[in-house]
């Protein structure tokens, strides 16, 4: 098996927040964690 890219759990865990009782990500992070520019994503 080849060697996989993956990020630290931390830097994910500390980009995601709790918003009335939901965990969300801010689009701009998801962007960056999918290495696209944020209007794309927004697609």
């Amino acid at each position: 098996m080849g060697k996989r890219n993956t990020l630290p759990t931390t830097f994910i865990e500390q980009r995601i927040f709790l918003i009335r009782g939901q965990k969300v990500m801010i689009d701009r992070d998801l962007a960056e964690l999918y290495g696209v520019e944020t209007k794309y994503l927004n697609r």
